[in-house]
C-alpha cells in the first residue's frame, strides 16, 4: 500500500496542475543563434493524484508543435520518473531525477533518440526548477553535434495563466 500511496511529492506536483504560457528558447549548436518561440502547457494529475499529464502546444522551428509527458514520483525508486513524447519524431524520451530541495528542483538523466545519429541513443539532462507556485523553468542539455560536450539546448519559462 506504501508504494500505491500519493505522498508529498505527488502533492508538490499536483500544485502544477493548470494552464501555463511559455516562452522557448532553442539552440541547435553550442553558441548558435536562438530561436524563440511562445508555448501552452496544460498539467493535470490522473489516477488519484499519483502521475501528472503534460500536454503542450506551440510552434518549433517555423512548425507546429505538440507534446505529451508523464511525470510521476515513484515511492520505491524515491525518484522522480518522466516520459516524453511529440510530434517531432517517434522516440520515447526516458528520464530518472532527484529532488534537490535546495534549489527546488529536479535534475533528471536519461535517454533519448539522437536526431543527428539515429541509430544511437544519446545522454540527456534536464533540469526542472519550481520557482514558486506560479512559475517553473526547464533547461534541457544534451550532446553538442561536432563535439559530443554537453551543452544547453533548450529552455522554457512557465507562467501560470
Amino acid at each position: 500500500m506504501e508504494y500505491a500511496t500519493p505522498g508529498e511529492m505527488q502533492k508538490m506536483l499536483a500544485k502544477s496542475d493548470g494552464n501555463r504560457t511559455g516562452e522557448t528558447t532553442m539552440w541547435m549548436e553550442n553558441g548558435g543563434q536562438p530561436m524563440m518561440s511562445k508555448y501552452e502547457a496544460s498539467n493535470k494529475m490522473m489516477f488519484d493524484g499519483r502521475y501528472q499529464m503534460s500536454t503542450h502546444k506551440g510552434n518549433m522551428m517555423g512548425m507546429p508543435f505538440e507534446g505529451v509527458s508523464i511525470l510521476a514520483y515513484d515511492n520505491a525508486k524515491k525518484k522522480f520518473v518522466s516520459t516524453w513524447i511529440d510530434n517531432m519524431g517517434t522516440g520515447i524520451m526516458n528520464m530518472e531525477g532527484d529532488w534537490k530541495a535546495s534549489s527546488k528542483s529536479i535534475e533528471f538523466k536519461g535517454k533519448m533518440t539522437d536526431p543527428t545519429r539515429p541509430e544511437q541513443d544519446c545522454d540527456v539532462r534536464e533540469v526542472f526548477t519550481f520557482i514558486d507556485d506560479n512559475n517553473q523553468k526547464m533547461e534541457m542539455f544534451g550532446p553538442d553535434a561536432k563535439t559530443g560536450k554537453e551543452f544547453k539546448t533548450m529552455e522554457i519559462v512557465f507562467k501560470r495563466k
